[in-house]
């Protein structure tokens, strides 16, 4: 089996947003992903795009992508962040998540930045392992604080 990973293109991003639809499934959250192909067109192409995405290919076909974005860190500087690793779950297994993560980690390395951060579900166990099997430390001491549009939309209406 012949993997490829290279740049995302415009083209890709059909078969990009089938393996994000396949991570919410997976991740118990069938009805979560609102975005669209044309969202995923505009925002990481053109002149400033929102994100940059690898993808791993076998056959033509597209089996797995890893999604990151540029952050800072008040603490460390440069950073980026990991928003999603996905390998179609026919392909796991076969070493394209570790080309994919290594992938991400030399294009972090090559922009100079002092960390990558992800997140990953704490039932996950697959995942947590994988990652600290490459030395990553999942910090379990830390919760994830977001606030979804509604909220956003409620936090403006009280200031």
């Amino acid at each position: 089996m012949a993997v490829i990973i290279r740049d995302s293109q415009k083209k890709d991003m059909h078969q990009v947003l089938r393996l994000i639809q396949e991570l919410a499934i997976f991740e118990k959250e069938p009805d979560a992903v609102e975005i669209t192909v044309t969202d995923l067109e505009n925002d990481g192409f053109g002149s400033h795009p929102a994100f940059h995405c690898f993808v791993a290919e076998v056959d033509s076909k597209i089996v797995g992508i890893a999604l990151i974005y540029n952050r800072y860190s008040t603490w460390k500087g440069k950073a980026i962040h990991l928003e999603d690793l996905i390998v179609s779950e026919a392909m796991r297994g076969t070493g394209i998540g570790t080309a994919l993560l290594n992938e991400v980690i030399k294009y972090g390395h090559s922009l100079g930045v002092k960390r990558i951060n992800w997140e990953v579900l704490d039932w996950n166990e697959p995942a947590i392992e994988f990652y600290e099997s490459k030395g990553a430390k999942v910090m379990r001491d830390w919760d994830v604080v977001q606030l979804n549009e509604e909220a956003i939309n409620n936090y403006i209406a009280t200031i």
